[in-house]
């Protein structure tokens, strides 16, 4: 089958934005990706998945940890910037859990260490075991056939 038909099929599946970071000799590294999942509550688990043509993958390999930054709906910029496709020169001002950079105000930021790695078709397949987890309050950023969407207000049924 051809890979813009796999590919446009992959997009009808809605998910949550991530940006995940790690620190590569003493910088903040990081990529957009919206390949995550948990695993386990027992031990907690999460898997992230990273095409092995992403610089971010040899960083993760080198530092064995990472965390995963659960994007607010206003946070598309950050999205775009760790995908590339912002030109402009902005620095981040990272806030720290659990000694990796993470992105202020994300929903969620899930600081995590590797535990097993699984080589699969063109990507890795990162296991990370928790360390720490802090919440914010809001609305997901979100994809769906390869554009950002915003959850659409809903009335609740009495």
């Amino acid at each position: 089958m051809d890979d813009r038909l796999f590919r446009d099929a992959m997009g009808k599946f809605t998910t949550g934005v991530t940006v995940l970071t790690t620190e590569f000799e003493n910088e903040p590294a990081g990529m957009t990706a919206n390949a995550f999942m948990s695993v386990s509550l027992t031990p907690k688990l999460v898997v992230v998945s990273i095409g092995h043509k992403a610089r971010f993958l040899e960083k993760v390999k080198v530092s064995q940890k990472f965390a995963v930054n659960i994007l607010a709906a206003d946070q598309e910029n950050y999205s775009r910037m760790f995908a590339g496709q912002m030109k402009d020169d902005s620095k981040i001002e990272f806030a720290e859990l659990a000694g990796l950079p993470v992105v202020p105000k994300a929903l969620a930021q899930v600081s995590c260490k590797v535990v097993a790695e699984h080589i699969e078709g063109d990507h890795t397949l990162l296991i990370g075991e928790v360390l720490d987890i802090r919440l914010e309050e809001g609305n997901p950023l979100i994809f769906f056939s390869g554009q950002y969407h915003a959850l659409a207000e809903k009335t609740p049924v009495l």
